[in-house]
């Protein structure tokens, strides 16, 4: 996606650890516009896979989530990090291993909205190591429910977690794939 690339190239920051700091436009300030292409882009590359629902991991996937659910017509769900009072007692649940934070997380999404007649679409920001989108996975298998693909805006090639997903047998659509960040120069696949 061109118009991502070039958001990228003039707004992203390569920091230590291979971190690509993009905060500007997707996931601390968005860009609405943007989110509305990338959305309408995930919907165009998944318009024939029956999707009944959008699922991502709070919170910096819900902004692409949300407008692919809304071009897709789906609702949108996301899965919590952390357990909160008003949270529905029955839940599934996988860990998940933050390398960006160096912790592990439970994630948890109410038994209430995911079910075995849904066809679930994951959406994320990054794909990395991977870690989120095989606990996503694991959620929907959980639930019975089947697993149309993920949708990633950023797939940091360089790293093994597009590999590892891909092996599973899960379909990965990816709309900028970063080649290389050496010494903070950005180049694409």
């Amino acid at each position: 996606m061109e118009a991502l690339e070039k958001k990228i190239l003039m707004e992203g920051r390569v920091l230590t650890g291979n971190i690509l700091k993009v905060d500007s436009f997707l996931n601390h300030q968005m860009d609405p516009l943007l989110m509305q292409a990338i959305g309408q882009e995930f919907a165009r590359r998944f318009a024939g896979d029956s999707v009944t629902k959008i699922l991502t991991l709070e919170a910096s996937g819900i902004a692409p989530a949300l407008f692919t659910g809304l071009a897709l017509g789906v609702p949108v769900l996301f899965a919590k990090k952390t357990a909160a009072g008003n949270m529905d007692p029955l839940t599934y649940s996988a860990d998940v291993y933050s390398y960006t934070r160096n912790r592990t997380y439970t994630i948890r999404v109410s038994r209430n909205y995911l079910s075995a007649a849904d066809r679930i679409l994951i959406i994320d920001d990054f794909l990395a190591r991977g870690q989120a989108v095989l606990g996503m996975a694991e959620l929907i298998g959980q639930a019975g429910a089947s697993l149309a693909g993920a949708g990633i805006v950023i797939e940091k090639g360089f790293q093994d977690g597009g590999a590892i997903v891909r092996q599973k047998g899960i379909r990965v659509e990816s709309l900028a794939i970063i080649k290389d960040m050496t010494n903070g120069q950005i180049t694409f696949s």
